[in-house]
């Protein structure tokens, strides 16, 4: 099963996504990540390079019967609907997340509290976030994590999760 996950920057995506890959056994893929390791090789990360690598590594793991969570902005259809291919091809499920705060306030304090970590690339400011290209979306579920510490919100996704393949037997089927 693939599992994709999408929001702005500072909604809590990637502790959401960490959290829920660590407690599912499921393979964690995050664009950032792949970004960042891209830049640090010299390649020039202007466009789709770091998504491109994501759908191959995604959909060799989910040819393996893997779970898949796949971490990222995901900010335009183009992005989503590729996907949605990618667990096509490799013959599996998947299920659209989005991740969201609601809190105005609580999102600006976390983009602007955010530490860069290892990574060398700059993070985008309040300012940036506010502006980014971000198409509106019609997911399977949508987790709002303002107001709850990360357990709670992985709590959430999971048990949407458990509910969602209730009532779509074949995904719980396919996902092995």
């Amino acid at each position: 099963m693939l599992l994709i996950f999408g929001g702005l920057p500072g909604v809590g995506k990637t502790a959401l996504a960490t959290g829920l890959a660590r407690e599912i056994e499921a393979f964690h893929l995050r664009i950032d990540s792949i970004e960042q390791a891209l830049s640090s090789c010299n390649v020039e990360v202007t466009g789709p390079e770091g998504y491109e690598v994501a759908y191959a590594v995604a959909e060799d793991n989910l040819r393996l019967g893997r779970v898949v969570v796949a971490d990222s902005v995901n900010p335009i259809e183009a992005t989503r609907a590729e996907w949605r291919r990618v667990a096509r091809r490799a013959g599996r499920p998947y299920i659209e997340i989005e991740i969201v705060c609601s809190d105005q306030v609580e999102h600006r304090r976390r983009v602007e509290s955010r530490l860069a970590g290892d990574f060398s690339q700059a993070l985008p400011t309040w300012q940036q976030v506010c502006e980014r290209k971000y198409e509106p979306w019609e997911p399977a579920m949508t987790i709002d994590t303002s107001g709850q510490d990360t357990g709670a919100s992985v709590s959430e996704v999971r048990e949407a999760l458990k509910a969602l393949v209730r009532c779509d037997p074949d995904r719980g089927r396919a996902a092995g």
